[in-house]
């Protein structure tokens, strides 16, 4: 672990370096490799009638940037969430409230006359409200407490009725099946810079939000008590927590799709680095979330060339051997 702040300072540098080097890689790195000069006349003397200027503006950089943007939301979402519950496994896949934000995403195409991004994003962001409420009621002890083992079993059996239900929605309607596929995978190709614009209000807020409360979400850790203890408002302060984290993780559903175990595996990356302080974990979550997602991209597209697999399947490919691991270490130190 990185003890001193400039110690922590300098991670983060190399944080940022590593983040910028995926993000070169996921925009130079394909079926069709880009050379550098290429990268530069693209942005310095595009020209439309050359193939690499194209690929390069039209489907890289959008690709890229929303594989940051996406990644480092996730990563934030799921350090919050860990925090707000006190538990390791947290995290938005595993508790519901993506496969929520599915869930709506799909009843807006198939139910709805509702066929344009910014619907979606709506749509996603109810169902993740919608998807933690539910798991904040069924995960509640008798007198109001929440237990880390009922969260996860709660979010579990969330996310597989709304996946469930999902899916029920796409066998009746098959027109709908193609329009949400990349969404049921996880995906970040295909998209083009003007899905991005109304979802970065969004994001920035979300982010500043969460900025401003990392001194309350270290008091969190201390316990209810403490926080009380220091003036503050315990359920407060978890209620704008849970509002960056459905935020956060909604747009991203709405943005990409159903992509999982970044929020569980990377925060606890940041913490084995930079420790449990919010001022300077969260900002390693989102350097090391953006730098996950883009690597994870870059490799989907070579494992069966020509074609790609959906980077959501990838992040599961890594994720699933992390989350078995730690809930082993969960049971044998109990």
């Amino acid at each position: 672990m990185l003890n001193s702040a400039s110690a922590k300072m300098a991670g983060l540098l190399l944080g940022g370096l590593a983040a910028l080097g995926a993000f070169l890689a996921s925009i130079m790195l394909g079926t069709t490799d880009i050379a550098w000069s290429s990268l530069l006349s693209a942005f310095n003397h595009y020209n439309p009638s050359k193939i690499a200027h194209i690929i390069l503006l039209t489907e890289r950089l959008p690709r890229a940037l929303i594989a940051a943007l996406v990644g480092a939301s996730l990563a934030i979402a799921g350090a919050l969430m860990q925090t707000m519950t006190r538990n390791p496994l947290a995290s938005p896949g595993i508790l519901g409230i993506n496969a929520g934000a599915m869930f709506f995403v799909v009843v807006a195409v198939s139910l709805l006359p509702l066929h344009t991004p910014a619907h979606y994003v709506w749509a996603a962001l109810l169902g993740a409200l919608v998807a933690a409420i539910l798991v904040v009621l069924l995960s509640r002890g008798r007198h109001g407490e929440l237990s880390p083992l009922r969260v996860v079993l709660a979010g579990v059996a969330v996310t597989a009725m709304f996946v469930s239900f999902s899916q029920g929605l796409l066998v009746i309607d098959q027109q709908s099946f193609e329009s949400v596929l990349y969404w049921l995978a996880g995906s970040v190709s295909g998209r083009d810079l003007s899905l991005i614009l109304p979802l970065l209000p969004l994001f920035g807020g979300a982010l500043l939000l969460s900025a401003f409360l990392v001194r309350h979400a270290n008091a969190l850790l201390l316990g209810d008590d403490m926080v009380t203890g220091l003036g503050m408002q315990a359920t407060t302060i978890k209620l704008l927590l849970g509002i960056v984290v459905i935020v956060l993780a909604g747009s991203s559903v709405a943005l990409a799709g159903m992509i999982g175990f970044v929020g569980l595996i990377v925060p606890h990356m940041a913490r084995g680095l930079f420790g449990i302080d919010h001022r300077w974990l969260l900002p390693a979550c989102a350097l090391l979330g953006a730098c996950l997602l883009l690597l994870a991209d870059v490799a989907s597209r070579f494992i069966i060339p020509p074609q790609e697999i959906p980077v959501g399947v990838m992040t599961a490919l890594i994720g699933t051997p992390f989350f078995i691991y730690l809930a082993r270490r969960k049971m044998t130190s109990q």
